[in-house]
């Protein structure tokens, strides 16, 4: 049997994930099938998904129906619904997380997008969800912002799972690498055991080629090139900052590495070749989060995926950061309007999604 272009990305040390989460995917096998044949190590979930989901009664009825009955909050019936499905994916992946001696087979559940900035919630959040989910392949996803990153550090401080998401800028992404760090050498201290948590960096993509194509003008040799250049000095970075005395201290105690993730993968231009951040972002030590479109163009056989691409003219990376600037893009303005926006938008489909319970549970009811 031909192994998958999908399957293939482990052979090049980069771990496949799932960017798609419903009951119906679970319930027909759709996500067996994907991990079966395609090599799938993870699965990411978001509001989004889900809203569409129980707006067009794929699965969840019966649920909503009963937690109308229990007199369960609106909000409490959005996390009743979530964590059943992160806990039978979790399940579902348990084999490959074991296979890979817990370097794998994560599901991410993201905390509430509404206290993306306010720490203590956060930390608090985060391990209520880490101790209701209570699978060892669970990941608390925390936003990458100011407010996030010590929340970041006290999480893996107390030893979870985390990924971090809404990461745009290199300096954010050092920043969080920072409190991985901090977090470890704090579990350490404490005598706990670093070898039993995981965290990825989840480093956003097409969304950056969106808002830097945005500020130049049409026809612009840089247009779609910002993205991954960007990503590429992500990689350089990660590789600066996992070598060294420090972490090859963490790392004799059983520290694993904080991976980034590619994130916000698929195309959004159509000019663009479908599988253009796949391809350019492959490399050891990384995940690519698969949208179903992505999925679907790899299946064709599209692109031109190959080993250690991520590493290929990071001088040329640099360079057209420069030549941004001198185009007179301000690549920091950039990054900093996606988080904003990138925060917006989780909590935006958050309050959409229990909106969507709302009515969807007062029809069944009524």
């Amino acid at each position: 049997m031909t192994k998958s272009a999908i399957a293939r990305l482990n052979d090049f040390g980069q771990s496949p994930w799932y960017d798609n989460l419903f009951r119906a995917l679970l319930r027909d096998g759709g996500l067996a099938r994907l991990v079966a044949d395609d090599g799938i190590r993870g699965v990411t979930s978001n509001p989004t998904i889900l809203d569409k989901a129980i707006a067009a009664g794929e699965g969840y009825d019966e649920q909503l129906v009963q937690c109308a009955r229990d007199d369960a909050s609106i909000e409490a019936t959005y996390w009743t619904i979530v964590l059943d499905d992160i806990m039978a994916a979790a399940d579902l992946l348990r084999p490959v997380h074991d296979a890979t001696g817990g370097a794998d087979g994560f599901v991410s559940v993201e905390v509430s997008p509404a206290i993306a900035h306010d720490t203590s919630t956060t930390c608090r959040d985060a391990r209520t969800l880490f101790e209701r989910v209570a699978r060892p392949n669970v990941m608390i996803k925390i936003p990458a912002t100011l407010e996030g990153l010590p929340a970041i550090e006290e999480s893996i401080a107390a030893g979870m799972n985390i990924n971090v998401t809404l990461i745009f800028s290199l300096a954010r992404h050092d920043a969080v690498i920072e409190a991985y760090l901090r977090g470890l050498e704090r579990l350490v201290e404490s005598g706990g055991d670093p070898s039993r948590v995981s965290s990825v960096a989840s480093f956003f993509v097409s969304r950056v080629d969106t808002e830097t194509d945005r500020r130049l003008p049409e026809g612009h040799p840089l247009r779609g090139k910002a993205a991954v250049a960007n990503a590429k000095l992500a990689y350089e970075l990660f590789q600066a900052r996992f070598a060294g005395e420090r972490w090859d201290r963490l790392a004799a105690k059983g520290a694993r590495l904080q991976r980034p993730l590619w994130a916000s993968t698929s195309t959004k231009n159509p000019a663009y070749p479908s599988t253009m951040y796949v391809d350019e972002l492959i490399g050891p030590n990384t995940v690519d989060t698969l949208a179903p479109a992505s999925i679907e163009a790899l299946h064709k056989g599209e692109g031109n995926q190959r080993a250690n691409s991520v590493t290929e003219d990071v001088a040329g990376a640099h360079r057209l950061l420069d030549h941004l600037a001198a185009a007179g893009v301000d690549f920091d303005d950039v990054t900093d309007t996606l988080e904003r926006e990138g925060v917006e938008a989780f909590a935006d489909s958050y309050r959409n999604a229990l909106a969507t319970i709302e009515k969807r549970r007062a029809d069944l009811n009524g």
